[in-house]
């Protein structure tokens, strides 16, 4: 991944994720280094639930929920 759309990438997850820990914020920078690819499969699903009406809470949890096997994975 290149420099700037790492650090453009950092910047998105510190504002969105602002109350978790930094070491958490870490480790989900470095999930989403290892597998650009899941994550945003994973960005376009939500945003297609919020497009429909839900809140993206509701369809982050729905999609989290419905990719829950394949995100533990990548977590070990």
């Amino acid at each position: 991944m290149g420099i700037f759309k790492s650090f453009l990438l950092r910047q998105a997850l510190k504002a969105k994720m602002k109350d978790v820990p930094e070491a958490e914020r870490e480790k989900m920078l470095a999930l989403m280094e290892r597998n650009p690819e899941f994550f945003k499969k994973v960005g376009e699903e939500v945003q297609k639930r919020v497009k429909a009406g839900q809140s993206e809470m509701a369809a982050t949890m729905v999609v989290m929920r419905e990719h829950q096997a394949e995100l533990q994975k990548l977590m070990k």
